[in-house]
């Protein structure tokens, strides 16, 4: 049985989790480096949550049969 797609609106949880996740990284890094890493992932994540939310709006356009 194949596995099902999981849906925008939980691939949008998981982004927000390691958004916050890389945010609080940031905080307990030993290293300027490490701190610097933390927060390019922070900002990829908060990115592709942008992307998710546009794409959970489009498809609520598409099944509204107005």
């Amino acid at each position: 049985m194949p596995k099902r797609e999981p849906t925008t609106e939980e691939l949008q949880v998981v982004q927000h989790e390691r958004t916050t996740e890389e945010h609080e990284a940031v905080d307990i890094s030993l290293t300027e480096d490490e701190a610097h890493q933390h927060e390019r992932r922070a900002a990829k994540s908060a990115y592709l949550e942008r992307m998710l939310a546009k794409r959970a709006r489009s498809e609520r356009r598409d099944e509204d049969p107005d």
